[in-house]
Order: structure tokens, then C-alpha cells, then sequence
């Protein structure tokens, strides 16, 4: 069965459209199934509130949704948030009241830019002309959530993001280290014996308890990722944070779906020390979050070197 993932920036009435209301959190999934392809739609239910639920829904999709009802400052958020995760791959739509005008005005040079730009009643006609994206080789799961199920045990929530998983199969939950068996598998709730890239999967596991896992965790074959403390970013700074960072200064860094606190101990290149251990790959964009701020709460970003 085939996957195919949206991050939906919208408001959640939308959702109820496209998919089954899911899995529900700081983020808020939708799901469908279809005859060749199972859809999903992750939305950040705490944004604006909060900005790290913006950028693990952004990170969870392989396109993006962009529906525009009013431009404000957090219409501009979510448009550096996608141009500093270089999320090419979208639709832009927005409401009557929304000056077109001024909407292509704020997302000129950035990844916005290259978006599909529809009316809302075409949306679903653009979405079915999405083919699905996936990546071979070693087997990893990027992780959003984890609970206990009466009678199964520690269940596990997460998209496989390259290669595939099959029951059975043992696997480490990074960063910790700890062994996991693969009990079982389901896709929309049906059991499948495998799943690949990019299929959205829920696992029955043995080997930990939902305490041992974090959201960003990886599920990985043995020497697949990187696991360390210590980053050094090919950076820049967001044009629109006007304060200079300086070294010691302390903030949030979303890599993936983790969100980690990092001190700068290191300005060019700019080096970070991560207040708990990481899992990343080289290429891997962290993106540095003012979570405080009253006004830009991006800091800048960078791939990781």
C-alpha cells in the first residue's frame, strides 16, 4: 500500500474534509484510506501558540498544504518556517478576504514561491495529482508518538522515512540505544507484515515502555544515524530576527521532529552543544528557535556539516 503525507497549515475544519480524525496533540493528524494510496494530513494544533508543533507537522509531510485565511505575522512565521526547512513541494490556496496581491508579495524568494498556487475547490483534484515519495536503504522511523494499549503493550506512532520494517524485525530505539523487537504492524489500522517509505505505521513493540521514548526518536538499523551532543551548521540567520547571537547564549534547535535545548559555543562556524543527545545525519537542517520571543521566534537554520 502506498503513503502519501501532508502537512496541512490551516485551520482544522479543513482537515475534516480530506480525512478521519486521528491521533490528536500538540500536532493533530488526519487520515484516509484509499483504493491505491493511504492519505495523511498533520496539522500543528498549538501554533501560534507555540512554535515547535509548526515545525514537527512541517517535517512530517513530504508536501504541504498552505491555506491562507488572513495575513499577519504568523502567516509570515509559517512562511520562513518553510523556507528554512526548504520544503519545495506544496499548494498554496487562500480564502476571498486574503489579498493575492500582498500573499505573493511576502512569499517572493522563498520555497513558497514554487508552490502549486489553486482555488480551494481544486485543492482535492491537486492533491490526487501527487504521487508518492520514498527512499531506500537502511531501515529508519522517524517517531510522534508513544503509548500503552491494554492486552498489546508499548505502541508506537511514526512514519518510515527510509527503507522499510517488517514484523520481527529488531530494530534500535536511538538516541537511548535500547533494542526493540517489531511485534506487529498496522497501516489505518489494518495489520500488514511490512511497511516501506514513506508509510505512516503504527507498531507493537517489545523492549521498552512508553517512558523510554521521546517525539523525534529514531527506530534504526545499527549504525545508520548519527548520535551525538555536539553540531556544527552551515548557517544563517532569518533576515527578520534582528538581535546578534553571541556564544554561551542558550535556545531550542528542531532537527527532524526532536526539539533540543542547544548553547552556541561557537560562532563561525557556528557550533552548538545539545542539552541531550541527538539523532541526525549530515545535510540534516537545524533550525534555532526563540520560543520567547515576542516577535520573530526564528532564530536561523542551517545544514548540519
Amino acid at each position: 500500500m502506498k503513503s502519501i503525507n501532508f502537512t496541512l497549515l490551516a485551520e482544522e475544519s479543513i482537515a475534516k474534509e480530506f480525512g478521519k480524525k486521528g491521533t490528536s496533540t500538540d500536532i493533530t493528524i488526519y487520515d484516509k484510506k484509499e483504493s491505491d494510496a493511504v492519505k495523511t494530513w498533520t496539522l500543528p494544533t498549538s501554533f501560534p501558540e507555540k512554535i515547535q508543533p509548526l515545525f514537527q507537522a512541517i517535517n512530517m509531510g513530504e508536501y504541504v498544504i498552505f491555506y491562507v485565511t488572513k495575513i499577519d505575522k504568523f502567516t509570515g512565521e509559517q512562511i520562513v518556517a518553510l523556507d528554512s526547512l526548504k520544503k519545495t513541494q506544496g499548494i498554496l490556496c487562500h480564502s476571498y478576504d486574503v489579498d493575492r496581491t500582498k500573499l505573493l508579495s511576502m512569499i517572493k524568494g522563498t520555497v513558497v514561491e514554487q508552490y502549486k498556487l489553486a482555488e480551494f475547490t481544486e485543492l482535492k483534484k491537486e492533491m490526487d495529482s501527487l504521487q508518492p515519495v520514498s527512499k531506500d536503504g537502511k531501515t529508519k522511523i522517524a517517531i510522534d508518538h508513544c503509548f500503552d494499549v491494554k492486552g498489546v503493550g508499548a505502541v508506537i506512532l511514526g512514519k518510515v522515512t527510509q527503507g522499510k520494517v517488517k514484523a520481527y524485525d529488531n530494530l534500535k530505539l536511538l538516541p537511548k540505544g535500547t533494542d526493540v523487537l517489531i511485534k506487529s504492524i498496522q497501516m489505518h489500522d489494518d495489520p500488514v507484515e511490512e511497511a516501506t517509505s514513506n508509510a505512516r505505521v503504527g507498531l507493537s513493540v517489545k523492549g521498552i515502555t512508553p517512558d523510554d521514548v521521546q517525539r523525534g526518536d529514531m527506530l534504526c538499523m545499527p549504525e545508520s544515524v548519527q548520535v551525538g551532543q555536539e553540531i556544527t551548521l552551515d548557517y544563517m540567520q532569518n533576515q527578520f530576527f534582528k538581535d546578534k547571537i553571541s556564544e554561551n547564549q542558550m535556545f531550542l534547535v528542531n532537527i527532524g521532529l526532536q526539539i533540543k535545548p542547544a548553547k552556541i559555543t561557537a560562532l563561525n562556524p557556528l557550533k552548538l552543544t545539545l542539552g541531550k543527545p541527538a539523532v541526525f545525519d549530515k545535510n540534516d537542517i537545524c533550525v534555532i528557535l526563540k520560543p520567547e520571543s515576542q516577535t520573530i521566534r526564528i532564530v536561523g537554520s542551517g545544514a548540519i556539516i
